[in-house]
């Protein structure tokens, strides 16, 4: 297999691409020139977006799948260099319906985007928990093919308490439930490094915050956008980092590195 390059990946929930390019989306990824950038929540069709905006960044390459229904869910993967391969859903037509996985290969490394669903109400979490055990096992054929998978995106969970800024009071909240942190538990010993936390050990890092009663100022916040990598990638991971400065959405940007 090709021994893969350095590359600098991002992963965002823009909520709305078009709402956060009105929001300087735009110039703030020319400042952070990343190789490949993985967009969820996109909730737009191609034909809506400003791809020539991203064209004239360098992003000659973008992979843009919506969901069925307009103006919902969405995800998308934008990179410099051409990939070897993309692969638009999981071939499971309830999660491809509604544009939650995109995957794209370079040179010996895989990238996924994910937008794994909100738990919301009593139907949508027993969606979310099917998706979730569908999604272990697709992840898992991946790796017999791939081995160095980096999974990067909205996994609407919070793993543990250090990654929610009230744990006692949001127990019985979807995003941080014993089920959903069991199942990333589980996920991350099927053979996962969360990037940010191996790295990162401090408390008070979120990548999302509610809209409500300034929760964003006072950094209430939860942390479900992860770059998560395959084992095999572990010594060639150089740095992850959650970019709280970007504002263009209710979520915010993990820079993971690899080398």
């Amino acid at each position: 297999m090709a021994e893969a390059i350095f590359m600098k990946i991002l992963t965002y929930n823009v909520n709305g691409i078009r709402a956060a390019m009105n929001k300087g989306f735009v110039s703030w990824l020319k400042a952070s020139d990343p190789d490949v950038i993985c967009l969820q929540e996109i909730k737009a069709m191609e034909e809506q977006i400003d791809t020539q905006a991203f064209k004239a960044l360098g992003y000659e390459h973008q992979h843009w799948f919506s969901a069925q229904k307009k103006g919902y869910s969405g995800v998308a993967i934008l990179s410099k260099n051409k990939p070897d391969n993309v692969s638009y859903g999981t071939g499971i037509a309830y999660m491809d319906n509604e544009g939650r996985n995109l995957k794209a290969d370079f040179n010996g490394l895989s990238v996924l985007s994910v937008y794994v669903p909100s738990g919301s109400n009593l139907d949508r979490l027993d969606f979310k928990l099917q998706y979730m055990a569908d999604f272990k096992e697709y992840v898992t054929g991946l790796r017999k093919a791939s081995p160095n998978l980096v999974v990067c995106g909205d996994y609407n969970v919070c793993h543990e308490a250090i990654d929610i800024h009230d744990p006692v009071r949001n127990k019985n909240v979807s995003g941080f439930l014993p089920v959903e942190r069991q199942w990333m538990t589980n996920f991350l010993s099927s053979g996962f490094i969360d990037s940010f936390r191996h790295l990162n050990p401090e408390p008070h890092n979120y990548t999302w915050w509610s809209y409500r009663a300034n929760s964003r100022a006072n950094n209430k916040g939860w942390r479900l956008d992860y770059a998560m990598v395959s084992r095999p990638l572990e010594a060639r991971l150089r740095r992850s980092v959650i970019l709280s400065e970007a504002v263009h959405s209710d979520h915010c940007p993990v820079l993971v590195e690899i080398d």
